[in-house]
């Protein structure tokens, strides 16, 4: 289990360990909560905190900082919360912050049990660890002392098979569950973030009233929350949430290398672009903090830290998962399919080193020629290319989200997903209203690309989108999301693609059969035989 992990110690606490509120419960007649038989308590940093006089609303494990934060996040929106962590530190931590923070309504509980019992009935309590085994793990020992109707929301990145099993096990105990989705990272945890929460409609009900007040509010369009449907669709969405922030993020780092290696930009003149170009229609968070980091010098040296940063790239799944669930579903996600890619390339770095030697002896530098450009027309051209390429993504992970949606009969509704995504999570964006807005006009939209607005804003900019892809592949300037956009663009826009040469050839040597355009049907041809007689 991780360090910041619940679970039942496998250890004796120390004799010197003073445990916060471990009290001895009286259950009241009549009353549906629990007082604590004492008045203060003492943390391991010697200092005291009174208990909570009535339970509290609500419960939090898990206190990461995302766990913390968010414990934070629903103690300064007016709901008391117990929190607990296994490792005991992390709750006298999160207390402190709640003191320092404003003198926040947050109490800590270094057992399980106590933890458990401090939280008013029908007991709400969000876990917020590492997904998989500690999840179970932390169930089981929360469940120990749940009673029926109370509900566990696991909000963490987990895979949605998962959850629909636990919702399952946790019914017969009579227990509610929700899988919810927390998109934001640190900040949005803390201030205002994205929540997908897919399960137990009665589970939802019984925490909407704080999910409302916790998530991002977004001027036009409310809070960024909504009950996202049955069994493992919040989890799933999330996912692909996460997918398409994969392909946005690969897109802009391919925007920058273009603008870099191609453009000679430096690194205040990319903060500028960018800075721009997020008054407009890019603007977004992820633009946003691209134009901060091209800002940021390197505290330990010369130079910009963004320079200094090795170019190999971490992942922790959800992405793997998307272009996964892409495969099985049989939706075409080749931006997002292309990111993971290019991550795993990125991870290759001692290979790459080597191989960039190898090409180099043979007079392949890094980049293939210098050719001279028109730095204001190739920062236009680019920006167009970023957004027509946004487009794609983003319709490929609509399109995904619609696929599990009829095959679980989840009914999701794509116009509310963008709704929520506006603020708070790691995607959100200006752009995400039109989407919502494309839905809106059709809700049986077969592709963002053929709404009449995207459509026409593809068609201006499409232009520009072939320059920078036809210069970055001149120049030896991989650009993989950029590229397959506009093929997924090309493909989707063509009636007729050269798939049956393709199905000629699985007729040919698997006699797969296929149909014909001009009579109803399947046919097989020998094709062996006839293209044998006529060589002979």
């Amino acid at each position: 289990m991780n360090h910041d992990g619940i679970g039942p110690s496998s250890t004796t606490p120390s004799a010197n360990l003073i445990h916060l509120f471990f009290p001895i419960p009286i259950r009241t007649p009549n009353l549906n909560f629990v007082f604590l038989k004492h008045n203060k308590v003492t943390t391991l940093s010697g200092k005291t905190m009174a208990p909570p006089s009535t339970p509290t609303r609500i419960g939090l494990a898990g206190l990461a900082v995302m766990g913390q934060n968010l414990a934070l996040n629903i103690a300064e929106k007016g709901f008391p919360i117990s929190v607990y962590n296994r490792t005991t530190s992390k709750v006298d931590e999160t207390v402190e912050r709640a003191k320092l923070e404003g003198d926040l309504p947050v109490y800590g509980f270094h057992d399980p049990e106590s933890f458990v019992n401090s939280i008013q009935k029908p007991r709400v309590i969000i876990m917020l660890v590492k997904a998989g085994a500690p999840v179970d793990q932390t169930i089981k020992t929360l469940s120990a002392y749940l009673e029926k109707g109370d509900c566990i929301i696991d909000g963490g990145n987990e895979w949605y098979e998962n959850t629909e099993r636990r919702e399952k096990a946790m019914a017969e105990l009579g227990l509610l569950y929700l899988g919810m989705g927390v998109s934001g990272g640190e900040e949005g945890a803390r201030n205002g973030p994205s929540l997908m929460p897919g399960g137990s409609i009665e589970a939802y009900n019984y925490i909407e009233d704080i999910l409302l007040k916790v998530a991002a509010q977004v001027r036009d369009s409310g809070p960024c929350v909504t009950y996202i449907g049955k069994g493992g669709s919040g989890n799933f969405v999330k996912m692909v949430h996460n997918g398409i922030e994969y392909g946005d993020m690969q897109l802009i780092a391919e925007a920058y290398d273009v603008l870099k290696s191609v453009g000679k930009l430096s690194n205040e003149e990319l903060h500028n672009v960018f800075t721009e170009w997020n008054k407009g229609e890019l603007l977004s968070f992820l633009v946003e903090i691209t134009a901060d980091i091209f800002g940021i010098k390197d505290d330990k040296g010369e130079g910009y830290l963004v320079d200094k940063v090795l170019d190999k790239t971490g992942m922790k799944g959800t992405g793997k998962w998307t272009v996964q669930q892409a495969a099985d579903l049989s939706v075409a996600a080749p931006t997002i399919a292309s990111s993971l890619d290019s991550r795993f390339l990125s991870g290759l770095k001692d290979e790459r080193v080597e191989a960039a030697k190898v090409f180099k002896a043979s007079g392949f530098g890094d980049v293939l020629t210098d050719q001279v450009v028109d730095k204001a027309k190739l920062i236009d051209d680019v920006r167009q290319a970023l957004y027509a390429s946004k487009i794609c993504s983003y319709a490929q992970g609509m399109n995904l989200i619609r696929a599990k949606s009829v095959e679980k009969g989840w009914d999701l509704k794509l116009g509310e997903l963008a709704r929520i995504w506006k603020g708070g999570c790691i995607i959100r964006a200006i752009f995400l209203d039109r989407i919502k807005q494309a839905y809106d006009r059709n809700a049986d939209l077969a592709n963002l690309l053929v709404d009449p607005e995207f459509a026409k804003e593809i068609i201006d900019r499409q232009s520009a989108w072939r320059r920078v892809v036809c210069l970055a592949i001149n120049s030896g300037i991989s650009t993989p999301g950029m590229s397959s956009s506009l093929a997924y663009f090309d493909s989707y826009r063509r009636d007729r693609l050269p798939a049956n040469l393709v199905q000629a050839q699985r007729d040919y040597f698997g006699a797969h059969t296929y149909e014909r355009t001009d009579i109803e049907g399947s046919f097989h041809t020998e094709w062996f035989k006839i293209a044998r007689q006529s060589k002979y």
